[in-house]
């Protein structure tokens, strides 16, 4: 039964860049064994994952870094789409000397996967998909109603979006993390880059074995679309979270770490 994490978070491992593709790209590599990149959402950056990370445990490499207009990363000020994030996704591996990776997305960040998946299939050994969708237009309504506040006024709404309100209790810094601050370039980049994603007709295509975690009361990313995935993926599984929102990663982290291991094959050694 999934539960709620409600104790403090474990401290963050220390953050560097490294180049990749020609970006200076910010990255959080801590642990040892299987390689699974951690691929964070559109309002967030590589420190969206520090609920998560501690509790996945020995024996997996976990790795998070900061997308274009995110965080520490530093890319020229330019459109771009879906495709140039995943080749920047491979171009970190490259960097990384990782002829190959597990991906773990969220939301905007598993549609950065589906892409990865899709233009570079011999790179991407799994897919764990959280709280994301193969289509904008599935819950546009919903992210146009959020991304269209201040700043601000997003800050405060977003912990409605994301978390229970048994989670909003527990987790009372956790929507605080929920969010980073860009400029306006910065997030009008990223929203132009989110509207168009859509692969719902390419959904076959993604082979590799997939898990799927979805949260049967998510608004801006709806079950459905986890359901579609499932459907159509020829190698996924669906794990649902009854009653979970956008924020499932950080509000059901110990269950998610779980069953990540569980599909990544990693015996024993869980959160020490």
């Amino acid at each position: 039964m999934a539960t709620h994490q409600q104790e403090q978070e474990p401290a963050e491992p220390a953050s560097a860049t490294v180049r990749a593709g020609g970006l200076d790209v910010g990255v959080v590599d801590g642990g040892s064994g299987v390689p699974l990149v951690l691929v964070h959402g559109g309002e967030s950056d590589r420190t969206q994952f520090a609920a998560l990370r501690g509790r996945l445990g020995t024996g997996v490499r976990a790795i998070s870094y900061d997308q274009r207009d995110s965080g520490i990363t530093v890319n020229p000020p330019v459109p771009y789409a879906l495709e140039d994030l995943a080749d920047d996704l491979a171009a970190l591996l490259d960097a990384l000397e990782l002829p190959r990776a597990h991906l773990l997305g969220t939301s905007f960040g598993g549609a950065v996967a589906q892409h990865a998946a899709l233009r570079h299939p011999d790179r991407v050994a799994s897919l764990v998909l959280v709280a994301t969708t193969p289509s904008y237009a599935m819950g546009g309504e919903a992210v146009d109603e959020l991304l269209r506040m201040s700043p601000d006024d997003r800050q405060h709404a977003a912990a409605d979006f994301f978390f229970t309100p048994a989670g909003r209790t527990g987790l009372p810094a956790a929507a605080g993390r929920t969010l980073t601050v860009r400029t306006p370039g910065q997030r009008a980049r990223r929203h132009d880059v989110a509207r168009r994603h859509e692969v719902r007709d390419r959904l076959g295509e993604i082979t590799a074995p997939a898990l799927i975690v979805h949260g049967t009361a998510d608004r801006l990313a709806p079950y459905a679309g986890a359901v579609l995935m499932a459907q159509r993926m020829p190698h996924a599984e669906l794990c649902a979270i009854e009653d979970g929102r956008h924020g499932i990663a950080v509000e059901f982290a110990d269950t998610i770490a779980l069953r990540v291991r569980d599909f990544l094959g990693v015996a024993g050694g869980g959160r020490g």
